[in-house]
């Protein structure tokens, strides 16, 4: 049957794992629809990753108008209206794109959660897992119903230039600044880098400019140590990941990258964060809820179980 749905927005804005989350549907509406005009709406930092996806023909940055804005609502308003998409997929479902629906006259067909869509979930389940599976619940009343985890293997980076010695394991013990309280103690990393020198599996650390300081904590201890801090995008640590033996680091970003490269990954989760809800994807990710009492049993379980 042809396909009545020939110019199509995508609605995603943010943030970093929640978007990786979000590349899966977006590839499963991009094979449901092979002959539709797709087109993207997100924020800067995802521009240039949704292009090198390949899933959509069109990427539009959202100026994310405030409510005491009425020119930028306006403008926001043509803009929609002005490609007379026949179908919506919001990946966002929250409260401003919710306000999205109702600036489209007439209304396309509308698949999410926000009230008047119509292809609506409003099932509770949604919000109780990852963000993906509440994408796979929802594509499926649209009829899609072969949602995958993106591998990321349309990422591609040269890492000769790191200098690395094989074996290696990427290690992340950093988090976004603003959130200190996600991270395992700089010395359980320095005691697991010893571990897995121990048995000859060289560490890589990685991490921002913003979370040197505990990096180089690391490095100061670990001369064995590989520090990349600040010298890697986001593709060289998905590439970095193929490469590696495995991957240990607490709950940020960039372990959102890695798991779903496939590589055996140990994401380090305090009380202050829930793996049920903000574990990366990935067939060989590993969620562990750290405390006081068991840091010396992961800090020797994990090479132990990785090799």
């Amino acid at each position: 049957m042809p396909d009545a749905h020939k110019k199509i927005l995508i609605i995603k804005l943010g943030a970093l794992g929640d978007f990786i989350q979000a590349l899966g549907p977006m590839k499963a509406i991009r094979d449901h629809h092979k002959d539709a005009h797709i087109t993207l709406l997100t924020t800067k930092p995802f521009r240039d990753m949704a292009e090198k996806s390949g899933y959509c023909n069109d990427i539009w940055l959202d100026d994310r108008p405030k409510w005491h804005q009425p020119m930028a609502w306006i403008k926001l308003r043509s803009r929609l209206n002005s490609e007379n998409f026949t179908r919506v997929y919001d990946l966002q479902n929250n409260d401003r794109t919710a306000m999205y629906l109702k600036l489209f006259n007439p209304k396309p067909q509308w698949v999410g959660a926000a009230p008047g869509a119509s292809h609506r979930n409003t099932s509770p389940e949604r919000t109780k897992s990852l963000a993906f599976y509440g994408h796979v619940q929802t594509l499926g009343l649209a009829g899609i119903k072969t949602v995958t985890i993106d591998n990321l293997d349309w990422i591609k980076a040269d890492t000769a230039h790191f200098g690395l010695k094989r074996p290696y394991a990427l290690v992340i013990p950093g988090s976004a600044p603003n959130r200190p309280e996600k991270r395992w103690p700089a010395e359980n990393f320095t005691a697991l880098c010893a571990s897995m020198h121990k048995q000859n599996i060289q560490p890589v650390l990685i991490g921002t400019d913003a979370e040197r300081d505990v990096t180089q904590t690391i490095a100061g201890q670990c001369p064995y140590a590989l520090d990349l801090t600040g010298k890697t995008s986001l593709y060289d640590i998905a590439a970095l990941a193929r490469g590696a033996v495995f991957t240990v680091g607490n709950d940020t970003g960039p372990m959102h990258m890695i798991g779903p490269t496939g590589t055996p990954t140990y994401v380090l989760f305090t009380k202050h964060s829930n793996p049920v809800r903000h574990a990366p994807l990935g067939s060989k990710v590993h969620a562990l809820v750290c405390n006081q009492k068991n840091e010396e049993e992961i800090r020797k379980a994990i090479p132990e179980l990785a090799v």
